[in-house]
């Protein structure tokens, strides 16, 4: 089973940067090596405060989708993020086996507290100076954070090559503009849903699952009404 770390001890918060922070931080972002072969990298993201309840068991199952349409396209290693609680947020390391993170899922309970998508999105920048990370799935239904810092957090994060597919349960409009908002300067998509679209939901994250595997190219081959979406949603 993966282990769980905190993700304050992995990385410290993004700072703001002024120019010349900025024009040295694109110099590293040109200088990352790209990913030549070998499995995808796709980090997992849920929140896991009380109002998500729901609808948790149906993410555990659905998860399992990703990982059968990608293994055709290549593999895919995963790594599970999620936050509850007061101040709670632990990341997995990145697994490529369904069945370890299915049960990893499905020992974690719901508590009540805010959000924490700054510290989800910090994180994915994290990983992604480490080893290219594809793509970011978030599934969430609220947004209790500062929106302009978000938004400076995915731009990096997009810098990255990393796109964010966020997933919005529900009709709360302040998520809706920031899920919107992110997945922009990432260059990924904002996909709403609600737990009657369990369907749409599995194939849309199964047609992740082959982006992250495979790339653009991949998720063309794959020829589905859900690959044909995101490719609509997905910037060059």
């Amino acid at each position: 089973m993966p282990k769980r770390s905190d993700l304050a001890a992995q990385h410290k918060p993004a700072q703001p940067s002024g120019r010349a922070d900025v024009a040295a931080f694109l110099a590293e972002v040109r200088a990352l090596p790209q990913r030549k072969g070998g499995r995808g990298r796709l980090i997992f993201a849920l929140d896991a405060t009380m109002s998500r309840q729901p609808t948790w068991d149906l993410a555990c199952q659905l998860q399992a989708a990703m990982f059968e349409a990608a293994a055709k396209a290549g593999g895919l290693e995963v790594q599970l993020v999620y936050f509850r609680g007061h101040g709670e947020a632990r990341a997995s390391g990145f697994v490529s086996d369904s069945a370890a993170l299915t049960r990893l899922m499905t020992g974690i309970a719901c508590h009540g507290g805010l959000t924490q998508i700054g510290r989800v999105l910090e994180h994915a920048v994290h990983a992604a100076t480490k080893a290219p990370v594809a793509a970011l799935v978030y599934v969430g239904d609220a947004m209790e954070e500062n929106v302009d810092s978000l938004c400076q957090t995915a731009g990096e994060l997009g810098l990255r090559n990393t796109r964010a597919f966020m997933f919005h349960e529900g009709g709360d409009p302040a998520a809706a503009q920031a899920f919107r908002e992110i997945a922009r300067l990432t260059g990924g998509s904002y996909l709403p849903f609600d737990a009657r679209s369990a369907a749409e939901l599995r194939a849309l994250l199964a047609a992740i699952g082959v982006y992250a595997a495979g790339g653009r190219p991949a998720l063309e081959a794959a020829g589905t009404r859900s690959a044909r979406r995101l490719l609509a949603d997905l910037t060059p």
